[in-house]
């Protein structure tokens, strides 16, 4: 299930997501001038643990598919998370999501000697915080030859589920995916933990399509 857009209007503009695709976009672009230096030095290394690269590496990308498959879900979804956290909360949520994610990721493979690079750890904890704030709102979706309309729960636990199974696989051995699972994982759940915990403390959004009091409504 591709995701082709949401039904989920906003109340401010989504400066910061904006910044953040431009960001990443202008780092890989960047990256290109010596491509396998900048992530020999810049992606994280599991086995060799620098500090550094455990934020420098959330911001590069390993080609064209990769950050339009990244960019592309932030762009989508990253707008009503940083609509429903704030301006002041967002950035900060994002990094500690893709910190949260490279560690899950260590954890699991502590000692691999591959690179690690990629913002999909970040925007998966803003897909879990999606999925928090706004289950029941509408994406839609491509399958095959159709589009559809299916609640966010719906499309993104099945990307969830995905992530498990091939996570789970992962640490069975075998040939390598080249996609760090855990990664994933970890960001997601870190970014679902922050929303539900942060469920109490905020109001509930306006529904801009909710109807307008009887007194108000103008008859034709």
């Amino acid at each position: 299930m591709f995701p082709t857009g949401d039904e989920n209007p906003r109340s401010s503009t989504p400066i910061l997501t904006w910044s953040l695709i431009g960001l990443n976009v202008g780092i890989f672009l960047w990256s290109l001038t010596d491509f396998e230096r900048v992530v020999r030095t810049w992606g994280f290394t599991p086995g060799l643990f620098v500090p550094a690269t455990l934020l420098t590496s959330m911001f590069l990308h390993g080609g064209l598919d990769h950050i339009f498959g990244n960019l592309w879900y932030l762009f989508l979804f990253g707008d009503n998370v940083e609509d429903r956290m704030g301006k002041a909360l967002f950035i900060p949520f994002y990094i500690a999501a893709g910190l949260a994610a490279t560690l899950t990721h260590y954890a699991t493979d502590p000692g691999s000697l591959i690179p690690t690079i990629g913002a999909s750890g970040a925007i998966s904890g803003m897909l879990g915080a999606y999925v928090v704030f706004f289950p029941k709102v509408k994406v839609r979706v491509w399958i095959r030859f159709a589009i559809i309309r299916v609640p966010a729960w719906v499309v993104i636990g099945f990307w969830f589920a995905l992530q498990l199974l091939f996570g789970v696989v992962s640490l069975t051995g075998g040939q390598g995916s080249g996609i760090a699972f855990w990664a994933h994982i970890g960001g997601f759940v870190f970014g679902a933990v922050v929303a539900l915990a942060s469920l109490p403390f905020r109001r509930a959004r306006p529904d801009p399509w909710k109807a307008a009091p009887t007194a108000r409504v103008l008859r034709y």
